[in-house]
C-alpha cells in the first residue's frame, strides 16, 4: 500500500485551553494500537558503513510488528522505498513519501493524546538533541502526521522528544535531568516548569526525575535506554554488574531513586532490575550505548533488542513474566546500535482512536 502524496490539511489548535483542559492524556504504550510509525534507514554515512546491515535488522523489526499491527513507513527517497518494498514484500505496511534526516520517529514524530474515542496529538520542536545532528526534515514529520489523519492539534514551541519521557497511564511520568535540564533544550524551564508543563499537554499529574542515563547516549540520557514502566504499578530499570563500568554508579543511584517514588496514591512502585549487556560494544565515535530497556510494547507482543551479548537471554527471562497476554519476542539490534539507538527509538504508537473533529 501506499500512503497519501497530498494528505488533507488540518489545522493546529491555539495553545489554550490546553490538551488536558480538553480531557486529552497521554496513554501508556501498552494501550490498543491502531498502527506503529516508522522511518526506513538511509545514508550509509549516518550508519558508519553500516547501512546494509541495519536495513536487513530494521526489516525484521518492521516484519514482525506488522504481523500484530499495521505499520506506516516514511520513506525520504525512491531508493528507500525500492529498497523497503523488496525486503517488506507482503508486509502490513503504508508508504509515505517524506523528507527525512535521520531514523529516530519516537523523537522526532508526534505524541499523541486520547480522549474517549477521540485522537489528537502534540507537535513538539525536534532539534536533534541540542543540535547535534541535522533536524529540520525530522521536525516537520509531526505536521505531515496530523495532514494525513486529518487531525487537529497543539503545536508547542517547547523541544521535547519521546524518548525522554515514559508514562504510566495513571498519572505519573518519568524523565532524566541530564536529557530534560540540559542548555540546547529548553534552557529557561525548570523541574517545576516541566511539571507544569506536561500536565497541561499530556496529563503528567507527578513527573519523577532520575539523574542521568547511559555513558555516551547522544540523547544525553533518555528515559526509554534505562528505565521503563511495563504496567501502572512496575518498573523496570536497567543494572551495570561490573562496579568499575562507568555505567554502574549512575544506574545504582536510579535504582536507590526509584525505590523511593511513589504513585499518585502514595504507594511504591515495584521494581525489577534489567542487566545491560555484559560486553562493552565500541563504535565509530567511541562507547556505543546497547539497552535491553528500549524494548517496544505492541499489540499482542513486545520486541526487545539483542546484540550477541551473554547477557541477551537473561534480559529476555526478566521481561517475560512482566508482559503476561504479550509475546516477547528478541530480535537482533547488533548493527542499529551503531547508531546510538534500537527498537523504542524507532517506533511510535498511534493508539486507537478516530481522528478527533476540534470541536
Amino acid at each position: 500500500m501506499t500512503g497519501m502524496t497530498t494528505p488533507p490539511v488540518s489545522h493546529f489548535l491555539p495553545q489554550d485551553p490546553t490538551p488536558r483542559d480538553r480531557g486529552f492524556v497521554m496513554p501508556p504504550e501498552w494501550a490498543p494500537h491502531a498502527a506503529t510509525w516508522m522511518s526506513w534507514p538511509a545514508g550509509d554515512e549516518l550508519w558508519f558503513g553500516h547501512l546494509a546491515g541495519v536495513r536487513d535488522e530494521f526489516a525484521e523489526l518492521v516484519r514482525t510488528i506488522a504481523r500484530f499491527e499495521p505499520v506506516h513507513l516514511l520513506v525520504r527517497d525512491p531508493e528507500s522505498e525500492r529498497d523497503a518494498r523488496a525486503r517488506l514484500e507482503g508486509a502490513n505496511v503504508t508508504y509515505h513519501h517524506v523528507p527525512l534526516d535521520d531514523v529516530w520517529i519516537r523523537d522526532n514524530g508526534p505524541i499523541f493524546v486520547q480522549r474517549g474515542g477521540d485522537l489528537s496529538l502534540v507537535n513538539w520542536r525536534f532539534n536533534a538533541w541540542g543540535g547535534k545532528f541535522e533536524w529540520e526534515n525530522d521536525d516537520r514529520v509531526p505536521e505531515y502526521v496530523a495532514q494525513f489523519l486529518g487531525m487537529p492539534h497543539w503545536d508547542r514551541p517547547e523541544v521535547l522528544e519521546g524518548g525522554g519521557l515514559e508514562v504510566n497511564g495513571a498519572g505519573v511520568g518519568l524523565t532524566t535531568r541530564s536529557c530534560f535540564l540540559t542548555d540546547t533544550r529548553n534552557p529557561d524551564l525548570t523541574e517545576e516548569d516541566y511539571a507544569a508543563l506536561l500536565r497541561g499537554t499530556l496529563g503528567v499529574d507527578r513527573l519523577l526525575w532520575l539523574d542521568g542515563g547511559l555513558e555516551n547516549d547522544h540523547t544525553d540520557g533518555h528515559i526509554d535506554t534505562i528505565t521503563r514502566f511495563v504496567d501502572a504499578r512496575t518498573i523496570v530499570t536497567s543494572i551495570a554488574e561490573d562496579e568499575h563500568d562507568a555505567n554502574f554508579p549512575v544506574m545504582q543511584q536510579n535504582l536507590a531513586a526509584l525505590r523511593g517514588m511513589t504513585n499518585l496514591e502514595g504507594q511504591p512502585f515495584r521494581i525489577v532490575e534489567l542487566p545491560l549487556p555484559a560486553r562493552r560494544l565500541e563504535g565509530a565515535e567511541g562507547r556505543l550505548p546497547p539497552t535491553y530497556a528500549n524494548f517496544y510494547i505492541g499489540n499482542g507482543f513486545v520486541v526487545v533488542p539483542q546484540y550477541g551479548d551473554p547477557n541477551d537471554a537473561r534480559a529476555l527471562e526478566v521481561l517475560q513474566p512482566l508482559f503476561p497476554g504479550r509475546e516477547v519476542i528478541g530480535l537482533p539490534s547488533r548493527e542499529i546500535i551503531e547508531g546510538g539507538g534500537s527498537f523504542h527509538c524507532m517506533t511510535q504508537q498511534q493508539p486507537v482512536g478516530g481522528a478527533w473533529s476540534g470541536e
